[in-house]
């Protein structure tokens, strides 16, 4: 039986859609839930991951070691993980991190950056992490220039590269294409991480799975940045169904979801008019709530903010250009 590792991205993803605003006991306490469901491994803290709380990317409630105190003590069945992004978090977050027992190392770049991620991959193995890759935004590349990153990263050492489609951009048949031809590439394991800005969500998934993935992020009821994750509930059923084994308990993951997470969660995750955009656009999901908050100070539509910023091919860590193009796109109203 064919057997798919769900990566529960909840506490890190979803950490955007709540501006940061979690505290390490309500972190904890959530994480001691997610780890009685069945997921493979979790991924908590920033959403911009070690050492992201700050001005630009936004202040979290509690420290790093904060978090990682709090979730490591919750949690004994499942394998925790973390991402650093080279250039934000260091060292010593990682150090810190391993010392509480977190054990896989998602090292984050943007796709065609992904050498920078050599010295912190090698340095995650030699630590004792399991060193993986992500690689966003890849939906304006072709697919032979995914397939080169993908060996790059795996290179480097990292033990499985995932492509993400942070600003849920892509479509089944663009998924597919890139993780077979991923697959015949490379030889570590292939992740796929998807938003749910066009609603295919899950539907990438699958398609990523059909095409040879085995690891798959996912968040509780769809909790993430933008207009959410691949919500675990409904891909966990899906693949039940297939017959592929998630170690997944479905009504288990249905009930965290509904108890425990949902009335944190600030609003129905419904799409709205400039979620979609997102994916429309290909604007990277992260932008969302600074694009809402640029368009009220300047008084500009936030789905002019983000077309404006997809069409300059902005990427994470570029937030604050939300000011800059609300600002110019008010002037030309005037």
């Amino acid at each position: 039986m064919k057997e798919i590792k769900i990566l529960d991205v909840t506490l890190r993803d979803g950490m955007h859609a709540v501006s940061h605003s979690f505290t390490a006991e309500t972190m904890g306490n959530l994480a001691a839930q997610i780890d009685t469901i069945g997921v493979d491994s979790m991924e908590f803290g920033h959403g911009n991951g070690l050492a992201g709380s700050s001005l630009q990317y936004g202040m979290a409630a509690s420290s790093d070691l904060e978090y990682i105190q709090k979730v490591s003590a919750a949690v004994h069945n499942t394998e925790l993980c973390i991402v650093i992004i080279p250039g934000i978090g260091t060292r010593h977050e990682l150090r810190m991190a391993r010392d509480y027992g977190v054990s896989i190392a998602r090292l984050a770049t943007q796709i065609t950056e992904c050498d920078i991620a050599k010295q912190h991959i090698q340095m995650a193995k030699e630590m004792g992490f399991q060193p993986r890759t992500l690689l966003p935004h890849a939906a304006p590349l072709d697919v032979e220039s995914t397939v080169k990153y993908a060996q790059m990263s795996e290179s480097f050492g990292s033990e499985v590269v995932y492509l993400l489609d942070g600003g849920g951009a892509m479509l089944p048949e663009q998924v597919f294409e890139r993780v077979s031809a991923m697959r015949k590439a490379i030889d570590v394991e292939i992740g796929f991480h998807g938003h749910n800005n066009l609603s295919l969500a899950v539907a990438n998934s699958l398609a990523a799975v059909e095409a040879g993935a085995t690891h798959i992020d996912c968040c509780l009821k769809g909790f993430g940045a933008g207009a959410g994750n691949c919500p675990v509930e409904p891909f966990a059923a899906a693949l039940q169904k297939r017959g592929v084994h998630t170690g997944v308990d479905l009504y288990k993951a249905m009930d965290v979801g509904d108890r425990y997470l949902k009335p944190l969660m600030p609003a129905p995750m419904e799409l709205a008019s400039d979620q979609i955009m997102l994916g429309y656009a290909g604007c990277y999901s992260s932008f969302l709530l600074f694009a809402r908050r640029a368009g009220q100070k300047y008084g500009v539509d936030p789905r002019d903010i983000i077309l404006e910023v997809g069409r300059r091919s902005c990427t994470e860590g570029q937030e604050h250009i939300c000011l800059e193009v609300a600002y110019e796109l008010a002037q030309q109203k005037r």
